[in-house]
């Protein structure tokens, strides 16, 4: 029988991973549980286990820009750790990564294969683990980027948006930064299907379909929450300076899953939708 091991599993995706892996022999490990910045205690960690996904990282994108060092020995270092360690196991290992790699000047959506570019801190640290995992983890390993996601483990956007109506008669959202809003639990199920499938290594972009701005997002969030999406506001990046860049453009292209043969992501529409018919965003 298949061993996965789930690192980060306390976090939004890890948590919707183990739920999604429940009918196998799946264990998962916290940030306090295992720290993967130490190489022996992922060594350990990972013996006897036959998949590793890497839902661990640092994510604190404004922080990072300050403090690059200790998003690199999690977002890299780590990565690279579980490289080593899965690749002396035998093992598979999918790392989550990001939209981050790239520079956010894109006008048509990233392909699979398009250079890394990272312009923040953040995404510096991601871009390395991806590259130590090329480098070390022996042609073994899935690397899968995600972004902008939300679910029902943790602060997200769309749970932010319904407390502020709660607050607030009007609402200013940016319009001017585009990417693909994604449910944690549509992913989860998305690794689970591409490990199933026995595709190739390599990279794959596993975000929900279609795109979006904040403010389109937002407004979505309000119309299935029964609000009028009329309250919120649209603005632009210059109204909320952040220590970190945001990318302008962070739509992610799906040709990896035609090229094996499986569908990608549903729209994010729909996925919302259903999302907020399940209580996944007013839960806390």
């Amino acid at each position: 029988m298949t061993r996965y091991l789930v690192t980060g599993a306390g976090g939004m995706l890890g948590r919707d991973l183990l739920t999604t892996l429940a009918d196998r022999d799946v264990a998962g490990v916290t940030r306090a549980e295992l720290d993967i910045t130490d190489p022996a205690a992922v060594r350990k960690a990972v013996a006897g286990h036959d998949i590793v996904i890497n839902a661990a990282a640092y994510t604190r994108v404004d922080d990072a820009e300050s403090d690059e060092d200790s998003a690199y020995a999690v977002n890299a270092t780590g990565a690279g750790n579980l490289a080593r360690a899965t690749a002396a196991a035998g093992a598979i290992l999918v790392q989550i990564s990001t939209d981050y790699v790239f520079d956010g000047t894109g006008t048509s959506p990233y392909s699979e294969d398009t250079p890394r570019n990272p312009v923040s801190a953040y995404g510096r640290t991601k871009a390395e683990g991806e590259r130590l995992i090329e480098e070390h983890g022996g042609n073994r390993s899935y690397i899968v980027r995600t972004a902008w996601l939300y679910g029902r483990h943790g602060a997200n956007f769309p749970r932010t948006m319904l407390r502020l109506a709660g607050q607030r008669d009007e609402l200013s959202v940016v319009d001017d930064q585009l990417g693909q809003p994604t449910w944690t639990l549509d992913l989860a199920k998305q690794i689970v299907a591409l490990l199933d499938s026995g595709a190739p290594f390599g990279i794959y972009h596993a975000t929900n379909s279609g795109q979006a701005s904040w403010h389109e997002f937002a407004q979505a969030v309000f119309r299935n929450a029964g609000l009028d999406p009329a309250r919120v506001q649209a603005t632009d990046s210059s109204a909320f300076a952040r220590p970190a860049p945001r990318p302008a453009y962070s739509v992610l292209g799906h040709g990896a899953w035609r090229d094996i043969g499986l569908e990608p992501l549903r729209d994010w529409n729909e996925a919302l939708a259903d999302a907020m018919r399940q209580g996944v965003v007013e839960q806390q």
